[in-house]
């Protein structure tokens, strides 16, 4: 029995050549997969298949690497002789748009999709990249291929672990538990990832157990990474190790079982997020991790620069990318560090074309609307480069404020980076530490004790109060340097946000 998932994708592609439609565009990094979907579309609903590649030229679709026919491999060729296919017959194109720089080829393919349009012929261009020129986007219907989810996922690693079983015997000793949790853990990648994984952790031994779970999570991680749109942060920390912070600590706290079966019983709706607003360094990006420690959830990382692409159009489908990629991940936290800077340009006239405004727009739309639990933590430094639009209710679940920490607070970070450090607290006097680093944020005062502790071993001599003391005063804090800035983030603050001590 298919999944639904993958049903869908076999269903709603039918249903776009059924209701007609000529012109599709599928951009993805599964075209064996892509290619299949067309394949038994074509069969189900008894039509030719023909396709296209610089590699092959035209050939039968219908048998894999069937006949070549040759004098087709140039685009030009290959578009003049998929013309003549019979009506109602779907060609396939294979990277065509890395070649439609050329003014023949883009003539061709647009007399031609003028031309199905007539006759009945869809033409499927299948790309790794969306470079599609705007004129051949004008008529094409984009087709996105779905990822694969859980029941998918357990057929490809049955069908991965039998293929590499002819090939050399794998023991098997994966409990059903185990088996679970790796199928979890394969959310959120294609199909060809989740191939690439199992088999990896299988030729470490020819086995597959649950002790490859930890060997297929940091896979996992790796690949995400190497997506270049999203990181896979590992969070060993906790709440209790930031300073201050009570008030957001608890509200946290609070919701810290909201995606269970209990919650979900109990009537409990899953929280959005919240929005970090403070002075750089006052802990707002430790924050985000701990709330994957504390909550046990995995932590997603957005680096919106990562979504700038050269081709137009392909900035918002990284992020709409990286957002489906999030909910297939989901139950997660979705950290989006230092948001203003990637969407300040939307409240302002730009000159990227209206590039931010799109993908504002695109993330004020998912923030409210999104299903998947998916909590999202999204921390900023800068209130003015905010496009309003963004603090409005509904997109975010609570607004917190992140100020200096006070006195009490201080000499509790004291604590934190000396324990860390492996020192007692009460060898120090926390009191005069606390009050000569008035001013200072969480990280200025962790840099404080890292230089004086970096002092203390080069000369052989013991970290005490007075060269802690020393290391603060030679470091002026960035509440001095931009002691103006600081002050208006606060009044803006007031009334508008929650304190988050």
């Amino acid at each position: 029995m298919q999944s639904e998932t993958r049903t869908n994708d076999f269903e709603r592609f039918e249903q776009l050549i059924q209701s007609g439609t000529y012109c599709i565009s599928i951009v993805t990094h599964e075209e064996r997969y892509a290619l299949e979907i067309v394949r038994k579309t074509a069969a189900r609903l008894k039509r030719d298949m023909w396709i296209w590649s610089v590699a092959d030229g035209v050939r039968d679709g219908a048998i894999d690497g069937g006949p070549c026919i040759v004098g087709t491999d140039t685009p030009a060729a290959g578009l003049t002789n998929l013309s003549q296919a019979k009506p109602g017959s779907l060609c396939v194109t294979l990277d065509l748009a890395e070649h439609l720089k050329s003014g023949k080829a883009l003539r061709i393919l647009r007399d031609l999709v003028d031309n199905f349009h007539k006759i009945g012929i869809a033409i499927i261009m299948i790309d790794c990249n969306g470079n599609v020129p705007d004129v051949i986007k004008a008529y094409a219907r984009s087709f996105e291929i779905s990822f694969p989810d859980e029941e998918e996922l357990q057929q490809i690693i049955r069908a991965t672990l039998q293929r590499l079983h002819r090939k050399k015997p794998v023991e098997i000793g994966i409990t059903q538990k185990g088996l679970d949790t790796i199928v979890r853990n394969l959310r959120g990648l294609t199909r060809r990832q989740a191939v690439r994984i199992i088999t990896d952790a299988v030729s470490a031994d020819q086995s597959f157990t649950d002790d490859d779970i930890n060997v297929i999570i940091a896979n996992k991680r790796r690949m995400i990474q190497q997506g270049g749109l999203l990181e896979y942060i590992q969070t060993p920390l906790d709440l209790s190790e930031i300073g201050g912070m009570g008030r957001l600590k608890k509200w946290l706290t609070d919701r810290r079982d909201v995606f269970s079966a209990e919650a979900k019983a109990f009537g409990i709706v899953p929280p959005k997020g919240v929005l970090m607003l403070g002075v750089q360094g006052a802990g707002k990006s430790l924050c985000a991790k701990a709330i994957a420690t504390g909550w046990q959830q995995p932590l997603l990382r957005l680096d919106p620069s990562t979504l700038y692409a050269s081709f137009i159009g392909e900035s918002e489908r990284n992020l709409r990318e990286a957002l489906r990629q999030t909910e297939m991940m989901a139950p997660v936290i979705l950290w989006i560090d230092e948001i203003e800077k990637a969407f300040a340009s939307a409240a302002s006239h730009s000159a990227d074309g209206g590039l931010s405004q799109r993908r504002f727009c695109m993330l004020l739309t998912w923030l409210q609307e999104h299903q998947a639990p998916v909590f999202v933590v999204a921390t900023a430094n800068d209130i003015e480069a905010l496009p309003p639009e963004l603090l409005r209710k509904g997109r975010f679940d609570e607004i917190f404020f992140v100020d200096l920490p006070t006195t009490d607070v201080r000499k509790e970070i004291f604590v934190i980076h000396l324990k860390k450090r492996g020192r007692d607290p009460a060898d120090f006097d926390l009191d005069a530490l606390a009050e000569v680093s008035e001013g200072f944020s969480g990280s200025e005062i962790e840099q404080a004790v890292i230089a004086a502790l970096h002092e203390a071993y080069a000369e052989k001599a013991r970290l005490d109060t007075e060269r802690i003391a020393a290391a603060v005063r030679c470091s002026p804090p960035l509440s001095a340097t931009m002691a103006e800035k600081v002050i208006a983030l606060r009044e803006w603050a007031k009334g508008r946000c929650v304190p988050a001590d």
